[in-house]
């Protein structure tokens, strides 16, 4: 089994051309002709996951955010990309990642598991790329199966997304019943969320004043970029064992989130 049979299923399930345009999915280290020892799945494919792939005898990290953006002059290893990179070349480890592509795509996307933990029903896109592809594009949303009161929802919130906190805006008075998600940053879909008459916008990375923009129509609830996401690395770990039984594929054990919470 070779790394670019495994690069051909993902891409199959996320097709790259539907990564946007500042995205940097794909193969980043590693030869596609390369026999696969192992796989593992994660968020973040930082320094300390390439040293728990060393430990496990894996070549292969599968990660959902690019380690790398943007271009680089020098590897020197004065940051943590950096250091992430050599570590990885010097071993022959391969990271691939699947972004922006896999947050698009409707079935076996990043926003349904988000929607799967939160037990929404007659889900959609919430922002399709185009009128003809309603199943591709950004965000999703969906029905409670009964409304609930808005604590009770928060409640239900914190725990399904396993966060510590939940900053969110003004409370509307009102049962929740339609509900808007996005993983990772999804400010952008406020405006969506209003006109499809959300109850509520679960996202992440709000700065101050965008919190203003509520404007007491919708409740924005954000719950951290790693907390919204955190259950890709179980999704990344299906995808892949559902088509290949000839390695073994394992999530990381390693917490990658770089915001810690004194509560």
């Amino acid at each position: 089994m070779v790394l670019h049979e495994l690069i051909q299923h993902l891409e199959s399930i996320a097709p790259p051309q539907y990564q946007e345009a500042y995205d940097n999915s794909g193969l980043i280290t590693g030869d596609p002709d390369q026999a696969i020892t192992g796989v593992l799945t994660c968020l973040d494919a930082i320094e300390s996951v390439v040293d728990e792939a060393i430990d496990l005898g894996f070549n292969v990290i599968v990660a959902h955010h690019p380690i790398l953006f943007k271009g680089i002059k020098k590897l020197t290893g004065t940051n943590y990309v950096e250091r992430t990179l050599l570590k990885a070349v010097r071993n022959h480890i391969a990271i691939y990642a699947i972004h922006t592509n896999l947050d698009h795509m409707y079935l076996q996307g990043v926003n349904s598991r988000i929607a799967q933990k939160l037990g929404l029903e007659d889900t959609r896109i919430l922002a399709p790329k185009s009128p003809a592809d309603p199943m591709v594009g950004a965000g999703m949303i969906g029905r409670l199966p009964i409304a609930l009161d808005e604590i009770t929802f928060l409640d239900q919130v914190k725990s399904a997304m396993n966060t510590p906190c939940i900053r969110h805006t003004n409370l509307l008075q009102k049962p929740v019943r339609t509900v808007a998600i996005c993983g990772g940053s999804g400010g952008f879909l406020l405006d969506q969320a209003i006109f499809q008459q959300a109850d509520f916008l679960i996202t992440a990375d709000f700065k101050y004043h965008e919190f203003f923009d509520a404007n007491d129509q919708i409740v924005i609830a954000d719950i951290g970029h790693f907390e919204s996401e955190q259950f890709t690395i179980e999704l990344l770990q299906e995808i892949i064992t559902e088509k290949f039984s000839n390695f073994a594929v394992r999530c990381t054990k390693q917490i990658t989130n770089p915001v810690n919470y004194y509560i």
